[in-house]
């Protein structure tokens, strides 16, 4: 399945929804976002089969991502029935035709809505050093090699999960740097709580994945770490994971998927997910350690070879659309705008 937030304005304001991605007319054709709480109410009505049914899909579907993980597999297997029952219906009727009795929407046409970043309050935002092509380049410009502690564990930085930002929402160049960066990762979403889990077990934990990019404030981070901390200021202002949540059964082997980077329809990157040294269940591993991970947590793989303008000595720009793409997970774009 592939779940998003999105945000629908209503006379009474705006508010976030928990949805449902289909295809109905092909992999080509412009995605749908069934609303998962209003269907799976209104299926409850159709077939009268529960007393109380708004009380059942508030309970399944909450408006936020990270409250619909917590609720583990049940929750997971109602969103399934919905996803087979509205992949039938859109085939032969539109999203807006598609309402409740009292005239509730139960689907929306992409452009109808706004993207949300898929957990927009995770409890913790992790980003790794994983591939060893990204970690060389990086050393080669300090003409250092890569530290034999690098091999040893998967080493990652603490990121700022307030400053989430989804799929076509605008990165703000910070008014401190001069070197604004873009970087092409994976991430992966955890889907159930747990401490000191082996790497063989860890994939029971992987809820599924969606494209990041760790924009970098590249001059700030220098200089953070060059005082061996960090980083901070040089990450903590935007980083875009979206356009949505793919689950882990849909992704068939997240060691062979291809990351695409594009900078106003030019590919700067391309890459592969397989080339990281650390996996995702080494990486659970080491941060369940004596910590717990909770449903909702973000971890980024770190960037592929070559995923960004620090490796090609190129530099996105103000008015710059940049594009990640990777194998079964969507499209994020978002625009960099200049502060004025």
């Amino acid at each position: 399945m592939k779940l998003a937030t999105f945000e629908v304005a209503t006379v009474l304001g705006k508010f976030d929804r928990l949805g449902l991605v289909l295809f109905p007319q092909g992999a080509e054709a412009p995605p749908v976002l069934v609303d998962l709480n209003a269907a799976y109410c209104w299926l409850l009505t159709e077939a009268d089969q529960q007393p109380c049914p708004q009380r059942w899909a508030d309970f399944y579907f909450p408006p936020d991502m990270r409250s619909f993980l917590e609720l583990g597999e049940p929750a997971l297997k109602v969103a399934r029935e919905v996803e087979q029952r509205f992949a039938h219906l859109l085939t032969s009727s539109s999203p807006a035709v598609l309402r409740s009795e009292t005239g509730q929407r139960l689907a929306f046409a992409l452009a109808e809505v706004t993207l949300k970043t898929p957990v927009p309050n995770p409890r913790m935002l992790r980003d790794f050093l994983s591939f060893e092509t990204h970690t060389a380049n990086g050393f080669k410009r300090r003409n250092e090699p890569i530290p034999e502690a690098w091999y040893k564990m998967p080493v990652y930085y603490k990121g700022n999960p307030n400053t989430l930002i989804g799929h076509e929402a605008p990165v703000y160049w910070p008014s401190y740097t001069r070197i604004l960066d873009y970087e092409l990762e994976l991430a992966c979403i955890i889907g159930k709580a747990g401490k000191n889990i082996s790497a063989d077990k860890a994939s029971e934990y992987i809820a599924g994945y969606a494209i990041m990019n760790d924009f970098s404030a590249r001059d700030i981070q220098k200089y953070e770490m060059m005082c061996r901390l960090g980083p901070a200021k040089g990450k903590d202002f935007a980083t875009a994971v979206g356009p949505w949540l793919v689950t882990a059964d849909e992704v068939k082997n997240p060691r062979d998927l291809r990351m695409i980077a594009r900078i106003n329809g030019e590919v700067w990157s391309d890459g592969n997910a397989g080339t990281s040294h650390w996996t995702f269940e080494q990486m659970i591993e080491h941060v369940s350690k004596e910590e717990m991970i909770y449903p909702g947590d973000i971890l980024g793989s770190g960037t592929v070879g070559f995923g960004c303008g620090l490796e090609l000595d190129r530099w996105p720009q103000p008015g710059d659309v940049v594009e990640l793409e990777i194998t079964g997970l969507g499209l994020l774009r978002n625009t960099i705008v200049k502060n004025l």
